[in-house]
């Protein structure tokens, strides 16, 4: 059979087998799987058409995406197939806009078909025939699979990887394969997408993060040795490296806020005039520039154009644009991160996420070494209260017994009378002289400082007698008045706190604080020997929720009693239940 010139030409599948007839005829695409179909065609169609003859239907569609056809003839058998791709590549007009690139490949990871995306990334006229990874000068295969071709195709799945190539450039492969009727799969459909930018947005958080931890890059033995100045130079010095050799920012503001006051202070100025660093400013909405209505609202602020900004103040000179980030501990605002360019809107969205998430690591920075001040405060108040703590009640047993013994003694001896009154003041004073050296050992500087006692002026230098059976109550009473500057002394009985209000209040007892059932006698008769004493009694009575038999409560109240706590009780009511009695005029002693 005279077929004419013919030429058998083999593109990248060795089974596959094309016949083009070399004519300038109108050409007809054939699809069929036999050579004696193609033989029956082409004889009758040879006198009139080119025929091109493509084996199977994704070597049809790689014919026409690089040639014209007058027709398109089909055999019986590839109907189904064509339809299926057909409706898969029914609008190559959709896949040409794409902004991914889509391939298909052969068993020989050539291109077979093309929308044209590859060609245009990586400037080729044509892509067709050509190996797929010779296409993207042979990239880095990264995983999570690292031959996802050959996978696809011998699974039958579909699978994904993400390549490099070039000079960093990261792209995303998802390839799946064409199944065949009655055939293992031979082809497979692969989209490629640039994620370039995506992937050097992740290494710059990353970046970003790592910076972060290395805020502070001194190990922590180190930094507990160092003065809080010194560990504020270390932050600043490593929050000015890192935000110029990685964020590239030059011009750099950080201020802390106040919490009492609500003022800005700075803590770090580089390229700011001496006018703007210097500028006071404070975490309200209005005219306190875009650092306080950061510092007020706890939002980020991106300032395209310094010029229409009505919220900008001048900071940098000739400064176009900034941008201003709150710096946020557990969802409260600490201070604010300002950065300025002298390019108008020189700061992106980009800009706004990575410095937002390096302010987080920045203020997690600052709150470490806050609590590491403050762990000196609170190494040395320890230490200091634990000494207090071992020395207070045995203090308190040497007051107890000399008060006794010294009640033998006043009228009859007063030499040995003295000597005793000596020892009583000496032993007060041990208590006073381990506080003092406390407060000496405790730095008072921290950045802010949080481990300070809350402030109750009322209370620093008052003298308290705590009477109690109960040696837990005694000791208690110690440590949560003594941090407030009270002056505690305790007693087992009632006569033994009437023992002590005869012979040692010197000015008087500010407060007594009793319980309500004594070894010797109930609350509401040791109120009433104090005011024999004292002519009032400024006390406090302590009782638990039971049964009084002996009414001293009701009784106590009557006759003047101030003040009721009820076991247990909260710090702040035995607290507010002092500052009660202190602030009650006493009458005048006749």
């Amino acid at each position: 059979m005279n077929l004419g010139k013919t030429r058998r030409t083999r593109a990248g599948d060795t089974r596959t087998a094309e016949y083009v007839r070399l004519t300038t005829k109108p050409k007809i695409l054939l699809i069929c799987d036999s050579h004696e179909n193609a033989e029956q065609l082409l004889d009758r169609a040879a006198q009139s058409h080119e025929v091109v003859v493509a084996s199977n239907v994704v070597r049809a569609l790689g014919h026409l995406s690089r040639e014209a056809f007058a027709g398109v003839y089909v055999s019986s058998e590839y109907i189904q197939e064509v339809l299926r791709v057909g409706r898969l590549l029914q609008n190559e007009q959709v896949l040409e806009g794409m902004p991914d690139g889509v391939v298909l490949l052969d068993s020989d990871n050539s291109v077979v078909w093309s929308n044209g995306r590859l060609g245009e990334w990586f400037h080729r006229d044509s892509i067709l025939g050509v190996n797929f990874y010779t296409v993207l000068g042979s990239p880095e295969i990264l995983g999570p699979d690292f031959c996802p071709f050959h996978t696809a195709l011998a699974t039958g799945q579909a699978t994904s990887s993400t390549l490099r190539s070039g000079e960093n450039h990261y792209y995303h492969v998802h390839a799946a394969p064409l199944r065949e009727a009655g055939a293992p799969a031979r082809h497979l459909v692969v989209t490629v997408r640039d994620v370039t930018n995506e992937v050097h947005q992740q290494q710059k958080m990353a970046a970003i993060h790592q910076a972060g931890m290395e805020l502070a890059d001194l190990a922590p033995s180190e930094i507990a040795h160092m003065a809080v100045h010194d560990r504020v130079e270390l932050l600043k010095s490593n929050i000015l490296h890192f935000t110029r050799d990685l964020l590239r920012f030059d011009v750099v503001e950080i201020r802390l806020l106040d919490q009492k006051t609500g003022r800005l202070d700075s803590l770090l100025s580089m390229g700011m005039n001496d006018e703007a660093a210097s500028r006071e400013l404070w975490a309200q909405p209005q005219n306190n520039g875009v650092t306080g209505f950061v510092a007020a609202t706890g939002k980020s602020y991106l300032c395209e154009d310094t010029t229409e900004d009505p919220l900008y103040l001048p900071g940098a000179t000739g400064a176009k644009s900034s941008l201003t980030v709150p710096l946020m501990l557990h969802d409260e605002v600490i201070g604010t991160f300002n950065v300025e360019s002298p390019e108008p809107r020189a700061f992106t969205e980009s800009d706004l996420q990575f410095l937002e998430i390096f302010c987080r690591d920045v203020a997690a920075t600052l709150n470490t070494l806050e609590l590491l001040a403050a762990e000196k405060v609170s190494t040395a108040a320890e230490s200091v209260e634990a000494i207090h703590s071992a020395v207070a009640m045995p203090v308190d047993e040497i007051l107890n017994d000399a008060v006794n013994v010294m009640e033998r003694y006043i009228g009859h001896e007063p030499e040995v009378a003295e000597r005793l009154q000596r020892i009583l003041r000496n032993a007060r004073d041990i208590k006073q002289v381990i506080q003092k050296v406390g407060r000496e050992m405790a730095p008072t500087e921290a950045l802010p400082t949080t481990l300070k006692t809350e402030e109750r002026p009322l209370l620093r230098g008052r003298r308290i007698l705590v009477v109690d059976a109960d040696e837990n109550v005694r000791s208690a009473a110690h440590n949560l008045l003594e941090r407030y500057g009270c002056i505690v002394e305790t007693a087992h009985d009632g006569a033994e706190a009437l023992s002590m209000v005869r012979v040692l209040a010197e000015g008087e007892y500010d407060v007594v604080i009793s319980d309500i059932r004594l070894p010797d006698m109930t609350g509401y008769e040791f109120m009433l020997k104090l005011q024999e004493c004292l002519g009032s009694a400024p006390l406090v009575l302590m009782t638990g929720f039971g049964w009084d038999p002996g009414h001293s409560i009701v009784k106590a109240r009557q006759a003047g009693l101030q003040a009721v706590l009820y076991k247990p009780f909260r710090l702040d009511q035995l607290l507010a239940a002092i500052e009660q009695i202190i602030n009650t005029p006493r009458p005048v002693a006749q």
